[in-house]
């Protein structure tokens, strides 16, 4: 039976920031995989029906793990939908990932919703994973370094 995530964080910076952090390639590649990982984006085409794909690569190991999907909401500043699909056979189905961006007094409260996470993939993996990965986005955005 597939699992479902929700995770909540509150970001020092705009949504316009915080949401283009998701779509831009050379940026995912700087906060999306967790500690012990590089990732490499081999395509993104953020439109409602375009797709992407990327990968993981475990630092210590070098075992890569790739995956992709398609953007099925896209709400500037608002609202990112898509899915995602794991390449290797033994991760099977599909996710879908709900990013929600709401402005706030001090920045942008972000929510994540992951529905569909495998049961072969440790719920709490997935927490941790995450909270990593937030982490290392709000390092990225919410840096203000003069122009």
């Amino acid at each position: 039976m597939p699992n479902t995530i929700r995770l909540h964080r509150v970001l020092k910076a705009p949504p316009e920031r915080v949401y283009r952090a998701f779509l831009d390639a050379d940026a995912l590649v700087k906060w999306l995989p967790p500690h012990g990982f590089t990732a490499q984006v081999h395509h993104l085409d953020a439109r409602v029906g375009g797709s992407y794909r990327m990968s993981f690569t475990n630092f210590s190991n070098g075992q890569s793990q790739s995956f992709g999907g398609e953007y099925l909401e896209l709400v500037p500043h608002e609202r990112i939908r898509h899915t995602d699909v794991f390449d290797d056979p033994n991760l099977p189905g599909t996710l879908t990932v709900t990013l929600s961006f709401r402005k706030v007094f001090c920045g942008t409260e972000l929510d994540v919703l992951q529905e569909g996470i495998p049961d072969v993939i440790p719920v709490e993996a997935c927490h941790l994973g995450w909270q990593e990965s937030l982490t290392l986005l709000a390092q990225l955005v919410e840096a203000e370094i003069p122009g």
